[in-house]
């Protein structure tokens, strides 16, 4: 059974998710790649505003294709996600609630998803065409020198992900690991 939930992200929302559980998202998320979340670390530091208010929001880990005509985006699949982890900890700081992509995370990421109450959930990977599929609208918001990883906004519904990382140091792809040494036996 899959749970549902609804952006923004709140705490008592956060709390509620475990390593493994089965999610999915309706609401508004954005999207940004590496040099988008280089571009929004810079504009935090520098005391700047973001073209978003990062509290209680989602960033999916993404670079879409072109859109067919009379579709809001192009395959939508998951990039992977340690390109980010540089970023990921001062977005969080920021009130980042959570980030969608494939792949580990950083030790200092996901201490930073406890500190913070964020959590890391994964999207299929090579799902890119089912995954648009969820998107009802897309748009760029900020930085659309940077092209397909400019800063966009979708508005998805029942979008399907699977927490990785939650607040409480769970790590769905370790206690999978686990899980099959144990069936493996001795």
């Amino acid at each position: 059974m899959s749970k549902k939930i609804t952006t923004p992200l709140t705490d008592d929302v956060v709390e509620q998710l475990h390593a493994g559980d089965k999610v999915t998202i309706t609401g508004t998320i954005y999207v940004g790649r590496d040099a988008a979340h280089k571009r929004l670390v810079a504009a935090l530091d520098a005391g700047e505003v973001l073209p978003f208010d990062p509290r209680g929001q989602i960033i999916y880990y993404m670079g879409p294709a072109p859109a067919k005509p009379g579709q809001p985006i192009g395959s939508a699949g998951p990039t992977t996600s340690y390109r980010m982890d540089p970023y990921a900890p001062r977005l969080m700081e920021a009130g980042l609630k959570g980030m969608i992509g494939k792949g580990n995370r950083s030790l200092p990421v996901r201490q930073a998803m406890q500190k913070y109450k964020a959590v890391y959930f994964g999207a299929i990977g090579g799902a890119g065409a089912l995954i648009a599929r969820c998107v009802k609208a897309a748009e760029v918001i900020a930085y659309e020198d940077l092209g397909a990883e400019a800063l966009r906004r979708l508005e998805v519904e029942d979008f399907p992900v699977i927490v990785i990382n939650d607040i409480y140091g769970g790590d769905a792809y370790e206690e999978g690991k686990a899980r099959y040494r144990q069936a493996e036996g001795p």
